[in-house]
């Protein structure tokens, strides 16, 4: 891991390298960039892979006590990162976590020549489906996301819908998962900084706003759905795709909202062939 020193903190990374096009893909709460582990497999000899590991509880290193870690504030931090690293005419890419769709409505998408949106958090839906709202319920009580985490150490909670069960068809290793929650387990600040991320969500019209915003972005754009997520409605992918001017959608069977997870050969197909051709890799809807 190598590390940027930002504002609010550090934020560790891991870079491929390369002189290829630059992907920097980014991961959801509770999570690290090992999310695109498989991804980054199937395109690292012709591309270079960027994956931070945000402070949304998946971080080993806590951000500084007076950082702001709400969406908002984790959005600009993206926007510092590029910055950091000058990375220029990314391929931005999310996965779950929505929040770098406020970059466009703030006016810091300036690094940003592609765009990519995989099943994520949009419009209202933050924080998202049945998980995001029992998190925001323990992260309201004090010392409530240290519970809801301490019972992810019994695997069988794991796949639960109100846990993990919903994020992906196919079980998460376990020992990626142990490593995504780790930092939870064992630091009270790493659950601060958490709690501040989970609380710190904007007023719907904000949010609203935001994709509004997507208008404005007219560079290509990608939108990649999981057509059987039960926690980012699949309409959801639709409508943004119709806001972004110039975009495509693909919509992917057989998978929930982590498509790294549970789709990543055809993610990772869609993603070289958008890059290089401008277009996905097959039609609308694929089986």
């Amino acid at each position: 891991m190598t590390e940027a020193h930002l504002g609010a903190g550090i934020v560790e990374y891991q870079d491929t390298g390369g002189d290829g096009p630059v992907l920097v893909l980014l991961h959801g709460v509770a999570m690290d960039g090992s999310l695109w582990r498989n991804v980054v497999a199937r395109l690292r000899g012709e591309f270079r892979c960027v994956t931070p590991t945000l402070p949304l509880g998946g971080h080993r290193i806590p951000m500084e006590a007076d950082a702001d870690l709400s969406i908002t504030g984790v959005a600009l931090l993206v926007a510092e990162f590029l910055d950091e690293l000058d990375l220029r005419d990314v391929t931005l890419v999310m996965s779950d976590w929505g929040g770098a769709q406020a970059l466009v409505a703030l006016g810091r998408d300036e690094r940003i020549g592609r765009l990519v949106i995989t099943s994520c958090e949009a419009f209202d839906n933050f924080p998202p489906g049945l998980p995001g709202s029992n998190l925001y319920a323990a992260a309201k009580v004090p010392g409530g996301i240290g519970f809801a985490f301490k019972l992810l150490k019994w695997k069988p909670m794991r796949r639960l819908p109100v846990t993990w069960g919903w994020m992906s068809k196919r079980p998460v290793p376990h020992a990626v998962m142990d490593a995504w929650f780790q930092p939870l387990w064992t630091s009270p600040d790493i659950r601060r900084d958490l709690r501040k991320y989970v609380l710190g969500v904007p007023p719907e019209e904000e949010l609203l706003a935001w994709a509004e915003g997507l208008r404005d972005f007219d560079r290509p754009s990608l939108v990649v759905w999981a057509a059987e997520d039960k926690v980012m409605p699949p309409a959801h992918g639709r409508r943004l795709a119709e806001l972004l001017p110039r975009s495509e959608l693909v919509e992917i069977e057989d998978s929930y909202t982590l498509i790294p997870e549970d789709q990543p050969e055809r993610l990772a197909a869609h993603l070289r062939s958008f890059v290089l051709t401008g277009r996905a890799a097959q039609a609308r809807t694929e089986s």
